[in-house]
């Protein structure tokens, strides 16, 4: 009995599908097999865009193009990725999606997949609900990548439930804005889903999947995340998992139809500049290309602590209660490499504070 998860977005969809499976499931049966993209952005990775098969070693062939990640496998230098880890602490086997041939190749991909394996269910998760945008909304970032399996998975000769979880928890479209979209609610989130993977959430850098698990553990507020500081309410929502239409969701999402036939990356891309106005690959060539002129500013204990005073009290006037390290990280000025440091030291001196996975900004200094 085997089930395929496809994580519509990548990273941290992949820690959400293992949630997900365990809601659904129980743990009966064997653990589902995660298909994810290995793109976890400049805070891991300092290549910009998604990772192929030959930026690793130590894959396994799965089916035909399709490769397994296992937990000894490792990025080659400069690359980064949090996939191997994952392999390593999950139950879940993890499937690599390569991008590189378009969704024509994505699909090939899933066809073999699910030649090889037969699964008796296939479900596109995304958490968020990015997926369901139309592409011209002014708060969208990461299209490309949700995208792009959409249409695969709209093309494979099988069935595909759609599901999204937390709808506006990845800070782009708002979670009002998607009410007439997501569909029926499926199914809550609780923490007995959460806490078997609540060692992933210790490290792994995915805010939107954070805020997922802090929502179905009870935590209620307002999480400010990004380089931008977007803030992102949590509420009883949050923690919930819906079925939206798969055929309507295609036909909403002018990316995904513009990139059926599309057998190359680069060919995807330039659909996304031209329906979103931009690509978010671009986005990350430009930040790595700024990243690489900024000297890495040391950790002086005393001084960050300083700091993030400064911080949360100029978010406590905004009227926020919550954020993520990586949120902390960028608004102190601090390098990607430098988030685990800082949460070593934020927890050893405020304990306190740490809601897991998030970090508390109480209203009282």
């Amino acid at each position: 009995m085997t089930r395929l998860i496809v994580a519509a977005g990548g990273g941290g969809d992949a820690v959400a599908a293992a949630m997900l499976d365990r809601a659904l499931y129980g743990g009966s049966g064997s653990p589902a097999v995660i298909l994810t993209y290995a793109w976890d952005r400049l805070l891991i990775d300092p290549v910009p865009g998604p990772r192929a098969p030959a930026d690793f070693t130590g894959l396994r062939p799965l089916a035909g193009s399709v490769w397994s990640i296992p937990g000894d496998a490792k990025p080659v230098a400069p690359s980064g990725s949090t996939l191997p880890r994952l392999a390593s602490e999950l139950p879940n086997a993890i499937a690599l999606i390569d991008p590189r041939h378009g969704a024509q190749g994505i699909t090939h991909q899933l066809e073999e997949l699910i030649s090889h394996l037969a699964p008796e269910s296939i479900d596109l998760l995304d958490v968020g609900g990015d997926i369901l945008a139309k592409g011209d909304e002014p708060t969208l970032r990461s299209p490309l990548a949700d995208a792009l399996t959409l249409a695969a998975c709209c093309q494979v000769k099988a069935p595909v439930r759609l599901l999204v979880a937390g709808p506006g928890l990845d800070g782009e479209i708002p979670a009002e804005d998607l009410r007439d979209r997501v569909g029926s609610a499926a199914l809550r989130l609780t923490a007995e889903h959460v806490d078997p993977i609540g060692s992933v959430l210790e490290w792994h850098p995915s805010e939107a999947t954070a805020m997922l698990a802090a929502t179905a553990r009870g935590i209620r507020g307002v999480c400010e995340v990004r380089d931008a500081g977007l803030p992102v309410p949590l509420t009883d929502a949050g923690a919930i998992v819906h079925e939206a239409d798969l055929d309507d969701t295609l036909q909403r999402n002018e990316l995904a139809r513009a990139i059926l036939a599309t057998r190359s990356l680069e060919e995807a891309e330039q659909h996304s500049r031209e329906i979103c106005g931009y690509s978010e690959i671009d986005y990350e060539r430009n930040k790595a290309s700024w990243l690489t002129t900024q000297p890495e500013q040391k950790l002086d204990p005393e001084a960050t602590l300083r700091q993030l005073d400064a911080f949360e009290a100029d978010a406590r006037s905004r009227g926020i209660t919550h954020t993520t390290f990586r949120r902390i990280t960028e608004a102190l000025g601090l390098h990607g490499s430098q988030r685990q440091y800082l949460r070593a030291l934020l927890l050893s001196s405020r304990p306190k504070q740490y809601q897991a996975p998030l970090w508390h900004i109480p209203a009282d200094a």
